[in-house]
């Protein structure tokens, strides 16, 4: 048996030769002590460096004694070990188990370079299992395709090796070559979803159907093959609905879908902008209500983040927006210039493009405010005076978005509006030599804008 799983595991690895590092996620626990020795036992026959990362959620006492114990195993294969601890924090509602899921591949993900791969311990009964859970809550296909054996993660790739061999031959591999591990007592706990099918379903097909994990892992199999051919299906129709700003569906295109393609599309639009997808209530709400609303409305459905709004003909899914910066007069003497709520960085360059701070440059002085209403502006070139509110419009900047464009004042002089216009107000400098860095996004984030004066 060690010889099979270490010929699977070499089977599997080597058909990844580009790889540049194998991180191992390594746990303590039996499966992942079993991953471990067996892929550090491959030694040269791998094409790739071989490290372990450990996380530590701090959840539980021992989360410190168990991290000295991974150092120990590590040490004794001769395997670099990286240790990340991180503390977990849910939000009313939502399952422990899932964040702390969810924040451990963020971590290990950021680890991961251009070609690296994150083999994981994961197994067939786990598979069964992830299964049983999605069907309870109702999941499409996506979710009772269980866990993929291959997917992206942050620059690399997460890698499930095991997951065609079954916990009771990880189990033997451990006996015959003698390893130990950790038990975490929290996997007995039959309060969590996972560990109450574990514990008191699995045991109970077992008895009717010996072979209940090769059936359900067989389904899986079947339900990722269905899913692949609907995602790529949305595939090929997204660029048909494609919106007028970048990385927008239009929404009288998606009107025009079948509902049932309409709801791919969307969830596959949603997965590649890098969101958490939406459930089924969410989902259909975009439809009802989002795509039905009145040009003028600005409807908003909202999960765990992500956003979904419309302007106009335009449906974006953006990251939740931070709170209005209300009320603020943030003087700018110094070059850079940090925005508050992450809105972004101001920079003023010279003629020579190097930075130089605006303190003295102009009489009055700087200021950057938001959100202020009631202001015009005579752009450089125009001959009149505009209000902001008609400039936004003409120029498509959603309603949603205007509080977060940085207004530059000089004195009480609105000079510049966010990389859309310098106003003839600013009064340095010659306008023709003035440039603002595009850096507008569809979400109203700036990484930085720059204006010239002499």
């Amino acid at each position: 048996m060690p010889a099979i799983i270490r010929e699977r595991l070499l089977s599997r690895l080597t058909a990844f030769p580009d790889a540049r590092r194998c991180w191992i996620a390594y746990s303590g626990g039996m499966d992942s002590e079993v991953l471990l020795h067996a892929v550090a036992s491959l030694g040269a026959r791998l094409p790739a460096q071989v490290r372990a990362v450990h996380v530590d959620h701090g959840l539980h006492p021992d989360s410190g004694r168990w991290t000295e114990y991974c150092r120990r195993g590590c040490a004794r294969l001769g395997v670099p070990l990286s240790v990340r601890r991180m503390a977990v924090a849910p939000s009313r509602g939502e399952s422990l188990e899932a964040v702390a899921r969810e924040a451990r591949y963020r971590v290990m993900g950021d680890l991961l370079g251009h070609g690296d791969l994150l083999l994981t311990g994961q197994h067939r009964d786990d598979q069964a299992e992830t299964l049983l859970l999605a069907l309870m809550r109702g999941s499409g296909l996506k979710g009772l395709a269980a866990m993929p054996t291959v997917a992206p993660l942050g620059e690399g790739r997460l890698v499930r090796p095991l997951l065609d061999v079954g916990r009771a031959e990880l189990r033997d591999y451990a006996i015959d070559n003698r390893l130990s591990w950790v038990e975490d007592p929290t996997n007995l706990d039959a309060a969590f979803d996972r560990n109450f099918i574990r514990h008191r379903v699995l045991p109970l097909l077992a008895v009717r159907w010996p072979a209940y994990a090769v059936t359900l892992a067989r389904t899986a199999g079947h339900c990722a093959e269905a899913q692949g051919l609907i995602h790529r299906l949305a595939e090929r129709e997204l660029p048909k609905v494609a919106g007028l700003h970048p990385g927008t569906l239009s929404v009288s295109g998606l009107r025009t879908m079948d509902r049932r393609l309409g709801r791919a599309v969307l969830r596959h639009w949603i997965a590649e902008g890098g969101f958490g997808l939406p459930d089924a209530r969410h989902l259909s709400r975009i439809l009802d209500e989002v795509l039905t609303a009145r040009e003028d409305a600005q409807p908003l459905v909202a999960w765990r983040g992500c956003e979904v709004r419309r302007y106009r003909d335009d449906l974006f899914a953006l990251a939740p927006l931070p709170p209005v910066p209300r009320a603020l007069s943030i003087p700018w003497r110094k070059n850079p210039l940090v925005l508050p709520e992450g809105l972004g960085t101001l920079r003023i360059l010279g003629r020579s493009e190097r930075p130089v701070d605006p303190e003295g440059l102009v009489i009055g002085g700087l200021t950057v405010r938001f959100g202020v209403t009631g202001l015009s502006c005579r752009p450089a070139g125009s001959r009149h005076h505009r209000p902001l509110k008609k400039l936004f419009q003409e120029t498509g900047v959603p309603p949603w978005l205007r509080p977060y464009v940085p207004l530059v004042f000089v004195g009480s002089c609105l000079a510049a509006v966010g990389h859309l216009w310098i106003c003839d107000s600013l009064g340095v400098g010659d306008p023709t030599r003035i440039a603002l860095g595009d850096s507008y996004s569809a979400w109203g984030y700036y990484e930085y804008i720059i204006f010239t004066i002499r």
